[in-house]
């Protein structure tokens, strides 16, 4: 004699859903791209960059670095030794944020005094590009 046995699955609920959405969602990277690439910048001195607390280039004229990150917020910094900026950034599942570096020459660069120095200030900008 044989048993027949039958099972019915549940559909799944909205939150079973949800749940496995937002799982996928965190596994998808968000990249984040810095480059050095202005023909503003004068084309010497470095760029120190960090993500999150942690060195992640030193960039030279013509350079870029990219790294993917997880979802959410981030914090990205880049100094020249003498000037420091800061950009808070926060990003979803599979976007991407990209950030210009420019050293650029200003008040004092190329002043009498910074030439007996041997070199007057860089001033540092970090924008993101829309």
């Amino acid at each position: 004699m044989s048993v027949t046995t039958s099972t019915t699955t549940a559909e799944p609920t909205a939150q079973d859903i949800d749940k496995v959405v937002n799982e996928l969602e965190k596994s998808w990277p968000a990249t984040i791209t810095v480059r050095r690439k202005s023909r503003e910048d004068v084309g010497y001195r470095d760029i120190y960059v960090a993500l999150d607390g942690k060195q992640i280039a030193i960039l030279h004229a013509g350079d870029e670095v990219s790294r993917d990150v997880k979802p959410g917020p981030h914090r990205l910094k880049a100094h020249n030794t003498l000037f420091r900026k800061t950009a808070d950034v926060t990003l979803g599942p599979g976007e991407r944020a990209t950030f210009n570096v420019v050293n650029k020459a200003g008040f004092g660069t190329y002043s009498v005094l910074a030439f007996f120095l041997g070199g007057g200030p860089l001033y540092l900008t970090l924008e993101r590009e829309s």
